[in-house]
């Protein structure tokens, strides 16, 4: 009996190992004809895709355009401020406001407004052109006119401090003794403030109105001194960012071999029309004297035509696909990943590729107390110092006695950090290293925050320019996106992150914050419901401490993922059987079998589906033809645009 059983128990499994190799033989069959048919059609859905992308060089086309029409724009507007992509105009007017040495404080500030202006335009021209298109002569160019600026601006700014500080004396305060001056603008804050008494107790600096202060030591509270507290709400110190520009072996590859057909191509099209053009005349002398004068030039015009037409096509096209290669370029160059740390560190100094500035600099200093103005029959005399304004050197550089650490030390500041920034975590403050022309976070003890009140106090040993550095990769990796179709040329981005939640709208070549959740509770913030480029949009979420725009070493901070993992859906609670899972893998784009509830992945294909070269073919299989028309139907500037932001957020990578 127990034989009879083992070979029955033998010839069921033999039966059902049979059954599922031919199963097994027959999906491969039908999978090797579905691989087949992918193949065969491949080229035919590339070409298409190639004519969808067309929208890349369109919409780069006319942003050209759209450069050229401002610079016009400026051109005939003839209101006095120059274009600084013009070195002669930039140059001249550097030179000129270099010549106005008596200007105020308010003077100075009113004039810094055109001034940030300038560079900020510089700033976009560097990031809104292709790398491709930026000629290193340029970048040089530009890069010098921007730090000629900020060093003038700031050079400007203390000259008009100086002048400040000598009528210190006549704008006294009646009951301290000593002069305060308290100075709000949108781009900076001042406060300065001019020891007067010397009274060795008034150790105590409270600015009024504000709890900006400083708790200094008694050799200072008896020196003739004032103290200063620029702050600029833009960081004129950390050095300017390198210019994303491709390795110098791939630029042939792209550039110039493109250039090179377009040359080629006008350089025929010129002989073609000078042949035509001999071709016509002989034909011309050869014409019958009876003919009328009106039918020979109705056929030159007939004959014209064609010829004229053909060589703007061609150029158009020629040019178009130019434009496409350096689209194509300055996209892949987004997606680049540095393969280690561009600077070794010293000790203490910050890394910029790991941490970013936040809320401007503090520019802290100690001056040396000009002499004061003296009323002398009706004139005001005032000696005025060839070395212009003096920084005081707190702690000496040599002391005398062996208590020098007790006799200077560190002073105490309190500042108000910048209401338009959002710190996640408490900020980490450093100092600028003149010499080694980097930030240190040393010589900074004794750091408290108070979030409630937006204020920052720590010991300093030395006055210099300080800033409040954040973790630039905070927000990273993100914990869930989505994009959401809410009209047409216009979307919804949402970005959920550990501390946040983002909405960003797009629509044609704008972008704008719709609305920020900080620990899921409303914030608002002075970049809501503002439309900007997306150069600009980006820029200014950076500049807010919202950053969620990995660089090129940001891979080295933060894990990130090389492949897509799947995460639970809110759309499973809607139980809608229309929902289809796609995978695509770079080559080829399926339908899966599992659904968002399937306990372990499968790559298995879904019936009644095929392989595809994209998704746009993929998705072409089951949708409507409006659907289809919907997908054709958006701008190419609305595309560029959520193009552009899904590379510079790579959701994806980043998730």
């Amino acid at each position: 009996v127990f034989a009879v059983t083992l070979k029955e128990a033998r010839v069921k499994y033999e039966k059902e190992e049979m059954e599922r190799l031919e199963i097994q033989r027959i999906e491969n069959e039908k999978l090797q004809k579905l691989e087949a048919k992918d193949l065969e059609r491949r080229n035919e859905e590339l070409e298409e895709l190639y004519l969808l992308e067309a929208c890349f060089p369109e919409a780069e086309k006319l942003k050209r355009d759209n450069r050229f029409l401002s610079q016009w724009k400026h051109y005939i507007q003839c209101d006095g401020s120059p274009d600084p992509s013009i070195a002669q105009e930039i140059n001249t007017f550097i030179t000129l406001w270099k010549e106005e040495t008596n200007e105020t404080l308010e003077e100075v500030i009113e004039e810094s407004k055109l001034v940030l202006n300038l560079i900020e335009k510089l700033k976009l021209i560097l990031l809104e052109t292709p790398p491709y298109d930026l000629q290193r002569k340029n970048i040089i160019q530009y890069q010098g006119s921007i730090l000629e600026l900020q060093e003038l601006l700031h050079l400007k700014f203390n000259r008009a401090t100086e002048i400040l500080l000598r009528q210190a004396s006549t704008l006294a305060d009646l009951d301290s003794g000593n002069m305060e001056k308290v100075i709000r603008d949108e781009n900076v804050t001042l406060y300065i403030w001019a020891n007067l008494k010397k009274n060795p107790r008034h150790r105590s600096i409270r600015f009024s109105e504000t709890q900006t202060g400083f708790e200094i030591p008694r050799i200072l509270a008896t020196s003739d001194i004032a103290l200063r507290l620029l702050h600029t709400h833009y960081d004129h110190v950390t050095p300017l960012s390198p210019v994303l520009t491709p390795s110098q072996e791939n630029i042939p590859i792209i550039t110039d071999f493109v250039k090179e057909e377009v040359k080629s191509v006008q350089t025929a099209v010129s002989k073609d029309l000078q042949e035509e053009k001999k071709q016509q005349e002989n034909e011309s002398n050869s014409v019958h004297e009876e003919e009328t004068k009106a039918e020979g030039q109705g056929d030159v015009e007939e004959q014209m035509c064609p010829v004229q037409e053909e060589p703007e096509t061609t150029k158009y096209e020629m040019e178009m696909k130019l434009i496409s290669e350096t689209v194509l370029a300055a996209q892949e160059l987004l997606l680049e990943n540095a393969c280690e740390k561009p600077n070794f560190l010293e000790e203490n100094e910050v890394d910029l590729c790991q941490f970013t500035t936040l809320g401007g600099v503090y520019h802290l200093d100690i001056l040396e107390l000009p002499p004061q103005c003296k009323p002398m029959k009706g004139w005001m005399i005032v000696e005025i110092l060839k070395e212009g304004l003096q920084k005081y050197t707190y702690p000496p550089e040599t002391a005398e006695d062996l208590e020098a650490e007790n006799a200077f030390p560190p002073i105490e500041v309190t500042l108000e950090v910048h209401e338009n920034v959002i710190f996640f975590e408490n900020p980490m403050v450093a100092r600028w290293d003149a010499e080694g022309k980097h930030w240190k976070t040393d010589g900074i003890s004794n750091v408290s925050y108070k979030p409630e009140e937006r204020l920052i106090t720590f010991n300093l040993e030395t006055f210099c320019p300080v800033t409040l550095i954040q973790d630039a990769h905070i927000n990273m990796p993100y914990q869930s996106w989505e994009l959401r179709p809410l009209d047409v040329n216009k979307v919804l981005l949402t970005v959920t992150t550990v501390f946040t939640e983002l909405q960003i709208q797009i629509k044609e070549n704008l972008c704008m914050l719709a609305s920020i959740k900080v620990n899921n509770k409303n914030h608002s913030t002075i970049l809501e419901e503002k439309w900007m480029t997306p150069v600009s949009f980006i820029i200014a979420l950076k500049k807010a401490g919202l950053n969620i725009f990995p660089t090129g070493h940001s891979h080295l901070y933060v894990v990130i993922n090389y492949k897509v993992r799947m995460n639970p859906s809110k759309f499973n609670v809607m139980d809608n059987p229309n929902w289809t899972l796609l995978m695509f893998s770079g080559d080829r784009a399926q339908s899966l079998k599992i659904n968002e509830s399937s306990d372990a992945f499968s790559e298995v294909l879904k019936e009644e589906t095929e392989f595809h070269s994209t998704l746009y073919h993929m998705v072409k299989d089951f949708a409507s033809q409006e659907a289809m028309r919907a997908v054709r139907r958006p701008s190419c500037q609305f595309v560029d645009s959520v193009c552009h932001m899904l590379l510079s957020t790579r959701l994806l990578s980043f998730s």
